[in-house]
């Protein structure tokens, strides 16, 4: 396993991270399993966006006595409602879910507090002038949280969280196809049919520019649906054949 610098943070990560996706729904076994495999095999972070208490228990027990050398990247605005995930921006849910999230990894910290899914210009400008990244500001000033992050799927909103310097990591969706696309505050777009029909070349200007910007400010990117969530390696991808991981 290759390990590299989150931009200007002091995290050292493996190149390949865990997702909590194939997580949901599987018992203690499977985890075990599966982080055993990740463990021995070097891998050190994991991505936790889903706020399911279940599934922090279970990650929680696994990494309890080697918490200073696994890395969690974990969501703000994230709750747990009727058995189901919901985003919110309500600064009351965020606070309640974040301290359930720490009480049930059985940890005092979060490496990454990454707030969660912002889209739309709209929703960063609340985020950012707005009570959420306040609640983050005081968390890492308590050292809850050791970087701030944000997860977007936008190029145009992303590069202006990253130009605000107000966060020091950002989790993208990066692929050979997504690449090719212009923002849009869909994100269902970057997956839609109709969005590859006409041809495409190069990788989009504004991505080009956010990817640009995180490199020179020291803002680092850990990626999202490297796979198009596994669509770019079926008969179905975007490019029109399937591809490899490699």
């Amino acid at each position: 396993m290759r390990y590299r610098k989150i931009g200007k943070t002091a995290l050292e990560v493996s190149e390949i991270g865990l997702g909590c996706e194939g997580f949901l729904n599987k018992d203690d076994g499977f985890t075990n399993e599966m982080f055993a495999l990740a463990l021995e095999h070097g891998i050190n972070c994991m991505d936790l966006y889903s706020p399911n208490p279940e599934l922090h228990k279970r990650i929680g027990n696994i990494i309890h006595k080697q918490r200073k050398n696994f890395i969690i990247q974990g969501h703000l605005c994230t709750i747990w409602q009727n058995e189901q995930y919901k985003a919110t921006r309500n600064i009351n849910e965020a606070k309640s879910a974040f301290e359930a999230l720490l009480r049930n990894l059985n940890t005092d910290y979060i490496d990454i507090g990454m707030i969660h899914y912002v889209d739309s210009q709209k929703t960063w400008s609340q985020i950012a002038n707005g009570k959420i990244m306040q609640y983050a500001l005081e968390l890492k000033k308590q050292g809850k949280i050791r970087y701030i992050g944000m997860s977007s799927h936008n190029p145009i909103v992303a590069l202006e969280a990253v130009k605000s310097r107000l966060i020091e990591v950002l989790m993208f969706s990066v692929n050979a196809c997504y690449d090719l696309l212009p923002g849009d505050e869909d994100c269902e777009n970057l997956w839609a049919e109709e969005s590859y029909k006409k041809p495409l070349f190069n990788i989009d200007p504004k991505r080009e520019e956010l990817y640009e910007t995180c490199q020179r400010l020291g803002v680092g990117i850990t990626v999202m649906k490297a796979f198009g969530g596994g669509d770019l390696l079926s008969e179905y991808s975007p490019a029109g054949k399937a591809m490899t991981p490699a």
